[in-house]
């Protein structure tokens, strides 16, 4: 057997623990000879009173915090440039994000953007980013984005286009995995963010460019993870043992997908994010089903495997397998209550070839899709999905 060369990168320190994020504030000071420390999230979890006990925890061990809480599903260049602002006049030695994939998008160039001294529109792309950053620490409140140990960052650029950073400084130093934060999710933002980390796995274990035996190994685990606990989370949602699931689960899609990097469902997704203000996990589920099939072609006996992790039957041919995936995924689906198709989030027909001419420029992601696509055949799996 003679294996392709590869590299893996992660993060490097992970603290999976139930409630060690009221103690973040000791665990930080026995690592980190700083004080000032930028903390970033948006005004819900500020609201909801999960922000406060943070702030006192790290007050308590001697951090001076400030809080910019004014991030927003699909951040902007602005969203992110006034947290960089409000970082610089505290003169702030580290950064941590505390919330889903946009607050933690935004932490992370944060730290970049005050460490580099780099202009943002000079790090879009692969590998753009020169220099270093402030200190980055991660909690996610969300069971989805696995942004916590991805090098990716997604940010909205005049008003609808998604654009992306991918570099190594944009590894956290550290990462504080706390289910007992997602207790409070709903349930419709359990099931969107947990297909969001499906979808990584499922992306990850087909992409063309980098898939290698170590995302792929993380990539089924995750989606036995994901699989089999997402219902009981949505429909049990203070169920310990679902919620730690969910949580490693998605935290081990973001390592698969972290190296060997997501494809066309997320290409067609971010469009729907950018005009009508879809939730990316949503946007991504809406979508799942139609690229897969577009790109069986190609990854029928990928999928056949990924069934083999989720425990369905291993009998029949490897076309028949690949539709038992996807149909398992759509029920899944189902089971979880969430939209299934694009007219229930407001898309129309004639926005279908907007979408597609938006996503065919989405060339980070498509590059990775095992299966070529046109704008055309873009539009028609919109189509599909509407």
């Amino acid at each position: 057997m003679s294996i392709k060369p590869f590299t893996f990168e992660t993060v490097p320190k992970i603290t999976m623990e139930w409630g060690v994020a009221g103690r973040i504030g000791a665990a930080l000071r026995a690592q980190w000879a700083i004080r000032r420390v930028l903390f970033v999230t948006d005004s819900g979890l500020t609201r909801s009173g999960l922000v406060a006990p943070l702030i006192e925890s790290l007050q308590e061990a001697g951090f001076e915090v400030t809080l910019y809480d004014q991030v927003v599903a699909d951040p902007s260049e602005a969203i992110l440039q006034n947290c960089v602002a409000a970082g610089e006049a505290a003169k702030i030695e580290a950064v941590l994000g505390v919330g889903g994939g946009s607050s933690l998008d935004v932490a992370k160039l944060a730290a970049i953007l005050m460490g580099a001294k780099q202009p943002l529109s000079e790090m879009y792309g692969v590998d753009q980013v020169k220099g270093g950053r402030l200190p980055l620490i991660l909690v996610p409140t969300t069971a989805g984005t696995g942004s916590e140990v991805t090098n990716v960052a997604v940010i909205t650029r005049e008003g609808t286009h998604k654009s992306g950073v991918v570099s190594a400084p944009l590894f956290a130093d550290q990462v504080f995995l706390d289910a007992e934060l997602t207790l409070g999710l709903p349930a419709s933002h359990t099931a969107a963010t947990g297909v969001d980390a499906m979808v990584h796995a499922i992306e990850a274990y087909t992409g063309r460019v980098r898939k290698n035996p170590v995302s792929d190994h993380l990539a089924r685990s995750a989606l036995a993870l994901l699989f089999r606990h997402l219902v009981t989370a949505c429909r049990e949602p203070r169920h310990r043992g679902a919620r730690e699931a969910m949580l490693l689960g998605a935290m081990l899609a973001g390592q698969a997908f972290a190296n060997s990097p997501v494809g066309l469902v997320h290409g067609m997704a971010y469009p729907l994010g950018g005009y009508f203000h879809v939730p990316h996990g949503l946007s991504n589920a809406l979508m799942l089903a139609p690229v897969l099939r577009f790109n069986a072609r190609a990854c029928a006996a990928l999928y056949a495997e990924l069934g083999d992790a989720i425990g369905l039957p291993s009998e029949g041919d490897v076309s028949t397998r690949a539709e038992a995936f996807i149909s398992a995924l759509e029920a899944l689906m189902d089971a979880a209550q969430m939209p299934r198709r694009l007219r229930d989030v407001g898309v129309t027909e004639e926005y279908l070839p907007i979408l597609a001419a938006d996503a065919i420029t989405q060339h980070r992601v498509l590059v990775n899709n095992p299966v070529a696509i046109t704008e055309e055949e873009m539009v028609g799996l919109y189509r599909q999905a509407l």
